[in-house]
């Protein structure tokens, strides 16, 4: 029957990447490690004034940029119907 080397030749590859994985998950890259160590970063803590604050702009920000996007649809479907009204 043939294909039995095919398929040897898969059941090898499939364990060599088993294999290669676990060597893997020993090694650390850059600045991403497991240790339990304690980060020197002195980061400010917000208040809820300060969380408040940041929700009000954000939601204006979004605000602003939805209204500037149905314009700009508005604008585009105002062109493409007024250009098929025209070749019709």
């Amino acid at each position: 029957m043939g294909g039995e080397g095919a398929m040897m030749a898969a059941i090898h590859s499939l364990r060599n990447n088993k294999n290669l994985r676990s060597k893997r998950k020993d090694k650390s890259f850059g600045f991403v490690s497991n240790s339990t160590e304690k980060t020197e970063y002195n980061l400010p803590t917000a208040t809820p004034e300060k969380l408040e604050e940041i929700k009000m702009r954000l939601q204006d920000e979004n605000k602003k940029r939805r209204i500037k996007q149905l314009l700009l649809l508005g604008c585009t479907l105002l062109t493409i119907i007024s250009i098929l009204i025209y070749y019709a």
